[in-house]
């Protein structure tokens, strides 16, 4: 994915991976992650859902755009 960058910074995503330096290559080696283009029915959500999974069973994380920012649903 081209946004690593992107989401790599947002705090929730560095705390939850231990990121320090890594590179955005070193991350996606990290991460399973996948983005989609995403129309929920109904009045609702259009754009951008992107969700991570780390190799530790668990909860992912998914994140939209809002007002052009990536932030955690």
């Amino acid at each position: 994915m081209k946004e690593w960058k992107e989401i790599m910074q947002l705090s929730v995503i560095r705390e939850s991976w231990g990121l320090e330096n890594e590179t955005p290559e070193q991350f996606a080696d990290m991460v399973y992650g996948v983005k989609f283009d995403f129309v929920s029915g109904g009045p609702g959500y259009v754009g951008d859902l992107y969700v991570l999974h780390g190799d530790a069973l668990g909860e992912p994380i998914t994140l939209i755009r809002r007002d052009n920012k990536l932030v955690v649903v």
